[in-house]
């Protein structure tokens, strides 16, 4: 599904039947009359009349997705990984045609994961679909998914520099560190002043660590955690003086979860894949695949 642009509206064309909807042009609210007609004549002939859309604000669906591999798995055949591998991977390929998709291993980090994807979508649905292909997979059947974080972007209510973002984690940066963040409720209590002067404090401090970028996903009422915050950068001893400063602010004696916490390595789908079971480590040391 193409996302619409703030500020857009989108002109569509129901199927034969009122079935997919065909967008059939774009336009701002100051050129819409002047298109009207043209979009019109774009119309296939076949279609319904054409309906117009209001103009939306383009908000995202994230989803963090971890996966685990029963150690059974690696006790298969070459072969028989090659293929459970290859099935997984064609399925991230092919949502990724046309909407975002980020692959991280947990390999060495965590005990309890492997995998992390992160998918975005303006439709729930995409998502859905998505997890289902992958689960069809034969690497899914040997996998479980221990944590599962859902998520929306939107324009944050303390900072107004940041503006709403049809995607997050979109930097090059090697390293990406995520966990579902909880307020505790006396924070909600707080007039919107009193918390934009705590809050303040807080971002001050990030600030002072420019190669760390932040990225705020909200869950309310989405997914049991409120947020999911993932930070970018290319150096974790950067980010653990940011936390732990940050634990002296004000506004940590309002957090009421943070955990867990999960550090993570930017890779290519098909690298953080072969991570699984050694593959690429293996194309680079040959001698370690006889280990």
């Amino acid at each position: 599904m193409t996302p619409v642009a703030p500020g857009k509206t989108a002109t569509v064309a129901l199927g034969p039947g009122g079935g997919t909807r065909v967008i059939v042009g774009f336009s701002t609210p100051s050129d819409s009359a002047a298109t009207g007609e043209q979009a019109q004549a774009n119309t296939p002939a076949s279609s319904a009349p054409a309906t117009t859309l209001l103009p939306v604000a383009a908000r995202t669906f994230v989803k963090f997705t971890f996966f685990k591999l029963d150690p059974a798995w690696r006790r298969r055949s070459e072969e028989e990984r090659a293929a459970d591998k290859a099935e997984f991977l064609a399925a991230c390929e092919d949502f990724a045609e046309d909407r975002s998709l980020r692959a991280y291993s947990t390999v060495g980090t965590r005990g309890d994961t492997d995998l992390l994807l992160l998918s975005q979508s303006p439709t729930l649905d995409d998502l859905h679909t998505f997890h289902v292909v992958i689960g069809q997979s034969g690497l899914a059947r040997w996998a479980s998914v221990p944590y599962s974080y859902l998520a929306m972007t939107k324009p944050s209510p303390y900072s107004e520099e940041e503006s709403i973002r049809p995607e997050i984690c979109t930097s090059d940066r090697k390293y990406l560190f995520v966990y579902p963040f909880e307020k505790k409720r006396e924070w909600y209590r707080l007039p919107l002043e009193e918390r934009q002067r705590i809050m303040a404090d807080h971002i001050a401090v990030g600030r002072r660590y420019p190669e760390i970028s932040i990225n705020t996903a909200y869950s309310f009422g989405l997914d049991d955690q409120e947020f999911v915050v993932s930070f970018e950068g290319d150096d974790p001893g950067e980010f653990l003086d940011l936390v732990q400063e940050l634990r002296g602010t004000e506004s940590s004696a309002y957090t009421l979860r943070d955990t867990p916490i999960f550090t993570c390595i930017s890779l290519s789908v098909g690298k953080a894949i072969d991570a699984l079971d050694g593959a690429a480590v293996a194309a680079v040391h040959p001698a370690l695949a006889k280990l």
